[in-house]
C-alpha cells in the first residue's frame, strides 16, 4: 500500500495541493491595474455598441419612404443625442462615429426629410402598368421637418465638423427656404438650427449673407400678422447672432450692424445692439431669461415705430 502524502500543515513536505505563496503589494497593485483596464475596455466596447446600434436603428427609419417612419427614426435620434450629451465618453464616441460613412447623420437628414427635391414624381399610366413601378415618397410634414432640424442642431453643437459637412448640402440655403415656406413649428426649430450652423463657421456665415437670411428674419420680425412667439424667436436669433460676431472683424457678416440699421432704422438698431450684450457671466437659466426679456424689448420698439 502506498503511504499517504504528508500535509504541509503538519510540517511535512507539501503534497502538491498546498496554498499559493503569499503575494507582495506590488503584485496586488499590478493585478488590480490589469482588472481595472479590462473593466474599462469592456465598458468602452459596450458603450460603443450601444452608440452604433442606436445610430443604425434611427438612421434606418430616417431613410424610409413614409413620413411616419422617418418621424419615428428622428425621434429616436433626438433621444439618442440627449443621452450622449450626458457623458464625455459618449460624446467622444459619437464624434468618432461621424467619421464612418454609414453612421453619418447629416447626409441622411438632407437626402431625405430636408431634401428640397423630395417631391413625388408625376404618375402616368406607363408607371401604373409598367414593369418597374415608380417609387413614391410621402412628403415631409412640419413636425417631421422640425424634428430633423433639432437633430441637425444637436449634431452641430456636439461636433463642429457636422456644420462643415452640412455646408456641402447647401444647408443655409435649405434652412432659409424652410423659414420662408414652413409653419411655426418648423420655423422655430429652423432659427435654432441656423445658429448652431453658423457658430464659428465662416463658410456658413458667408452662405447666410449670400442667401439674404438676415432680410428674411427681419421680414418675419416686422410682420405683425406673424405669431408673436415666432417674432420673439426671431428677436432672440438676432441678439445671439449679433452678440456672437461682435468684435470679429474677419467674420463674413461683420457688417451686420450696418445691415440692421438699414432694415430697422438707427434707433431700433442701437437698441438691438445694446440688448445683444446681455451678461455672459450669468448661468444658462438666467441667460435664457435675460435673452427673452431683451427680445421682447426689441419687439416692442418695432411696434412703437
Amino acid at each position: 500500500m502506498n503511504p499517504k502524502p504528508i500535509s504541509p500543515v503538519s510540517g511535512g513536505e507539501p503534497s502538491g495541493s498546498g496554498l499559493p505563496p503569499p503575494s507582495s503589494p506590488e503584485t496586488d497593485a499590478a493585478a488590480e491595474a490589469v482588472v481595472s483596464d479590462l473593466v474599462t475596455s469592456l465598458g468602452r466596447r459596450r458603450l460603443y455598441r450601444e452608440v452604433t446600434l442606436a445610430l443604425r436603428s434611427g438612421l434606418r427609419e430616417a431613410r424610409a419612404d413614409f413620413s411616419f417612419l422617418r418621424t419615428r427614426g428622428l425621434r429616436g435620434l433626438i433621444k439618442f443625442l440627449q443621452s450622449v450629451a450626458c457623458s464625455d465618453e459618449s460624446v467622444r464616441l459619437f464624434r468618432h462615429s461621424q467619421t464612418i460613412p454609414e453612421l453619418q447623420v447629416i447626409p441622411v437628414l438632407f437626402q431625405n426629410t430636408l431634401s428640397s427635391t423630395k417631391d413625388n414624381p408625376s404618375v402616368t399610366l406607363d408607371h401604373v402598368f409598367g414593369v418597374d413601378p415608380v417609387k413614391i415618397n410621402s412628403p415631409a410634414t412640419d413636425n417631421e421637418v422640425s424634428l430633423a432640424l433639432r437633430v441637425l442642431e444637436g449634431c452641430c453643437l456636439m461636433y463642429s465638423r457636422c456644420a462643415s459637412q452640412a455646408q456641402k448640402f447647401k444647408a443655409i440655403k435649405v434652412l432659409v427656404n424652410i423659414l420662408s415656406i414652413r409653419g411655426e413649428l418648423a420655423q422655430a426649430a429652423c432659427l435654432d438650427a441656423l445658429i448652431s450652423l453658423m457658430l464659428d463657421s465662416s463658410i456658413n456665415q458667408k452662405d447666410f449673407d449670400e442667401c439674404h437670411g438676415l432680410e428674411r428674419v427681419a421680414d418675419i420680425l416686422k410682420d405683425e400678422d406673424v405669431d408673436e412667439n415666432i417674432r420673439l424667436k426671431c428677436g432672440e436669433f438676432l441678439l445671439i447672432l449679433i452678440g456672437h460676431v461682435h468684435g470679429k472683424e474677419n467674420s463674413p457678416i461683420a457688417h451686420i450692424h450696418e445691415d440692421i440699421k438699414q432694415l430697422f432704422g438707427e434707433k431700433c438698431a442701437s437698441l438691438i445692439w445694446a440688448a445683444s450684450q446681455f451678461g455672459s457671466t450669468l448661468d444658462p437659466d438666467q441667460r435664457q431669461t435675460a435673452l427673452q426679456i431683451q427680445a421682447r424689448r426689441v419687439l416692442e420698439s418695432l411696434e412703437i415705430q
